[in-house]
C-alpha cells in the first residue's frame, strides 16, 4: 500500500493532495478519509490506495499513519488568557441570540468577529 505526507488539504472544500513517498502528488477527497476523520494535517503521514481518475491518480481508503506535532497546543495561551477570551465570546454569543430572540440577525461585522473568535478558541481547544 502506498504512502505519503499530506501536501495541502482544504476541509471546507473537501479536497487535498498528498505527497507520494515513490514522487508524485494524488488526489483526495474527503470521501476517502477514515470514517470520524473530518480533516488531513499539512505532513501527517497516511497510507492510501491508489485508482487512477479523470484527471490523474486519485487517494482510495486513506489510513492515518501518525499525527504531526500540534503547533498550536505548543504556543498555546495561559488559563488566564483563556478566562477573559471565554468570558467575552459568551457575551458576544449572549448578544446574538438576544438579536435572534427578538428576529433580527446580527450585523455581518458582528457575525465575522464573532466567527473569528470561535475559530481561535477552537484552534485553542484543539488537543
Amino acid at each position: 500500500m502506498p504512502s505519503g505526507k499530506v501536501r495541502f488539504y482544504d476541509p471546507e472544500r473537501g479536497f487535498g493532495f498528498i505527497a507520494k513517498d515513490e514522487g508524485g502528488d494524488v488526489y483526495v477527497r474527503a470521501s476517502a478519509l477514515p470514517e470520524g476523520v473530518t480533516t488531513l494535517r499539512h505532513g501527517q503521514r497516511v497510507e492510501f490506495g491508489v485508482v487512477d481518475g479523470r484527471r490523474g491518480e486519485q487517494a482510495l481508503s486513506v489510513q492515518l499513519i501518525d499525527t504531526p506535532p500540534s503547533l498550536s497546543k505548543a504556543s498555546r495561551k495561559s488559563t488566564e488568557q483563556m478566562t477573559l477570551i471565554t468570558e467575552d465570546l459568551i457575551k458576544l454569543l449572549d448578544g446574538i441570540g438576544n438579536s435572534y430572540r427578538r428576529g433580527h440577525y446580527p450585523e455581518a461585522k458582528t457575525s465575522e468577529k464573532v466567527a473569528h473568535m470561535l475559530r481561535a478558541v477552537a484552534d485553542e481547544l484543539e488537543l
